[in-house]
């Protein structure tokens, strides 16, 4: 079909069009599962040795489907805007380019890291990879792809906008709020405080209180704001966009305020959540262990009951977020020494003083040293000891053992949206960094941002943002809703923290030599945008999460 006929083509032509090549795709994943069934599925249930044998077919599928997902959330997206005539011409570009790239790769390779691309070919499903191609031909063999990636580019920087409503009035206040928050108490001093590596001030901590950041999806009747998790996304991005810090300074409170929620007594309930959605408390989350990264049920942290009912905690923790200014620690902890996995475990809500940066552990019965890091500074990583650590006898979460596992899988799906937000805040400020740069700098009598490979860079940057931020909000309003949204939620988490790292890798390369200098924010960009692809799982886990989650689920 002739590139330039789709360019005149009425604007609900195009929308149709893209929820056809979203129907194609969804055809396309259902082809990739019944392809790996076969080799993975045992008397209709997932083999785990099958499916070790065959991970990156398993891998590959939650890729794909990640993928389609995508391209379907976004397609959505643009039929939202229309309903309300605001579909314009830079959100064209974006769903164009968006769905030729998304499209293409699904039938030439997805990759699912760096090195290492998913094919067709070797998922079983060539034929249905040349189906999917037949039917997106209109996006995915487009003669003008570098035109439109240089309109969408030269739109920008006319002063054009791509539509970010929530067709909620509130929500969309929240965004400029924080939008602005982060404008003139973050990002003028971000690189500062990397630099020197020291914790967030206070003061900007109080004042993110007395917004609500740390309540927003807290009961109103224990001070919360009850605004659910889309609320939570939007104000995470935005405060991520001026330093992941920033963004991430409310995740221990969603964690520990969700843990309390799901599983609290009423007397837990009432103590500890105004007092964590007021920003009185400061929580950090205490789960893992040297030696164990993921695998939770090798945790070997003792908690043993002593004879006046309280607790004793004895063991080691890593990689605390926090983990000095806190007031309170949710841990997790062994409390029937005859089991393994993850049966015996027990969650705790542990207080314990507030520390400083000289003296950040001032409680008896702990001690412990920051990890040095890349990036992701402001909240410091600490190695925690615990030895005869007291903890009240009211504080094991719901008074019952064996349910610290549980619990803690309960908050995984809002902690990795959590995450997928703050995943399109670092990707929106590589993008705004690059754009600047390549704007400003010039080479050979031209600005940088002149040239086709710089503009291409950027037009991919932005759609990625784009399709990025729907799937996460997707997952978020299926939170909301009530729905489980395990693998929704993994999916969000998984292509985020892609975008990001592409992001700020791909801005870097924008600023060349320049970029690489300690004095550059782009340089801290990259080292934040680094960790979202390990912490909250693993793209490995987050991949083998969905994959087995797509067999396992009934059609």
């Amino acid at each position: 079909m002739n590139g330039a006929l789709i360019k005149k083509r009425p604007e609900e032509e195009i929308l149709i069009a893209a929820q056809r090549a979203a129907a194609a795709a969804e055809a396309y994943v259902l082809a990739v599962r019944s392809a790996i069934e076969p080799r993975v599925m045992k008397d209709g249930l997932f083999d785990g040795d099958l499916g070790d044998r065959h991970q990156r077919a398993v891998h590959g599928l939650a890729w794909t489907a990640t993928t389609v997902k995508a391209i379907a959330a976004t397609a959505n997206w643009a039929a939202r805007l229309a309903e309300r005539g605001r579909f314009g011409h830079g959100e064209r570009l974006v769903l164009q380019i968006g769905f030729a790239e998304y499209l293409g790769q699904l039938i030439g390779g997805v990759p699912m890291s760096q090195n290492e691309y998913v094919r067709p070919s070797e998922l079983g499903v060539s034929a249905a990879a040349e189906t999917l191609r037949e039917k997106t031909a209109e996006f995915v063999e487009r003669s003008d792809l570098p035109e439109l990636r240089r309109a969408l580019i030269e739109f920008v920087r006319t002063g054009g906008e791509i539509d970010e409503t929530l067709e909620d009035d509130t929500l969309d206040l929240i965004r400029d709020q924080f939008r602005r928050f982060a404008n003139t108490h973050i990002a003028p001093h971000a690189h500062r405080w990397h630099l020197a590596d020291s914790l967030i001030p206070l003061d900007v901590v109080d004042r993110l209180a007395e917004l609500g950041v740390f309540g927003i999806c807290i009961d109103p009747e224990y001070g919360g704001m009850g605004m659910g998790k889309l609320a939570m996304c939007v104000t995470t991005e935005e405060l991520s966009r001026g330093w992941i810090a920033a963004g991430s300074l409310g995740t221990r409170s969603e964690i520990a305020g969700e843990l309390v929620t799901i599983g609290g007594t009423p007397e837990q309930k009432k103590y500890w959540l105004p007092r964590i959605a007021s920003g009185e408390v400061l929580p950090t989350a205490v789960f893992t262990e040297p030696d164990t990264g993921s695998d939770l049920g090798s945790l070997r942290t003792r908690a043993d009951r002593a004879p006046d009912g309280s607790w004793r905690i004895n063991g080691n923790k890593t990689w605390i977020t926090h983990g000095g200014r806190s007031d309170l620690m949710t841990i997790l902890a062994r409390t029937d020494p005859a089991t393994t996995g993850y049966s015996g475990l027990s969650l705790f809500l542990a207080p314990k003083l507030r520390g400083t940066e000289s003296d950040p552990f001032p409680s008896p019965g702990m001690s412990g040293s920051d990890i040095e890091v890349l990036g992701y500074r402001g909240m410091r990583e600490y190695e925690i000891a615990f030895e005869d650590f007291e903890v009240p006898a009211n504080c094991l979460l719901g008074g019952v053992e064996g349910q610290g596992f549980k619990h803690l899988m309960q908050t995984f799906e809002g902690a990795r949206i959590q995450t997928a937000a703050r995943s399109i805040g670092v990707a929106r400020n590589a993008y705004e960094l690059g754009l600047r740069y390549a704007e400003e700098r010039k080479q050979f009598a031209r600005k940088l941002v002149e040239f086709p490979r710089v503009s291409d860079k950027l037009a991919m940057m932005l759609a990625e943002i784009v399709m990025a931020r729907e799937l996460t909000y997707f997952a978020a309003r299926e939170k909301d809703k009530g729905r489980r949204c395990d693998i929704e939620a993994g999916m969000a988490k998984l292509l985020a923290a892609r975008v990001a790292w592409s992001n700020a890798d791909t801005s870097l390369q924008i600023h060349g030599g320049i970029g690489y200098a300690l004095e550059s924010e782009i340089s801290r960009v990259l080292c934040d945008a680094r960790i979202l692809n390990i912490f909250e799982g693993a793209a490995e886990i987050q991949a083998q999460v969905i994959g087995r989650g797509l067999l396992s689920r009934q059609n």
